[in-house]
């Protein structure tokens, strides 16, 4: 049976380039669907195993169009500070600050990035 990484967050997915993805823009955290709503995560499982017996190319990261709401507004009230703010609050004041994932490795020092070399 083929491997399916069901995910919620591309870029990352992007980066660890897994053989083939199902992707739902959803916060993280939720992967799965919204919680106490079976017959949405019924609906992103079935639209992931469609999704994934599609792929040929190892690599593809095929959106499932499932969203957790219409206009996107949770991705502004999502932050990854550490504040008190939830994604249903309804308070934008405070921004996102989550940042784009890069493609090469960051390393928080010099002996990190040499550990990493030599397990490589």
């Amino acid at each position: 049976m083929p491997t399916l990484c069901l995910t919620s967050a591309y870029s990352i997915t992007a980066a660890a380039n897994p053989p083939r993805a199902a992707f739902s823009d959803l916060p993280l955290g939720n992967t799965a669907g919204r919680p106490h709503e079976p017959e949405f995560q019924r609906d992103l499982l079935r639209r992931a195993l469609v999704a994934g017996t599609a792929v040929l190319e190892p690599g593809t990261i095929v959106d499932t169009g499932m969203r957790w709401d219409a206009d996107g507004a949770w991705k502004r009230r999502a932050t990854s500070t550490g504040t008190s703010q939830s994604i249903g609050s309804g308070d934008d004041s405070v921004p996102d600050d989550r940042r784009q994932r890069l493609d090469t490795p960051q390393f928080q020092d010099e002996a990190d990035r040499l550990a990493a070399d030599a397990a490589s």
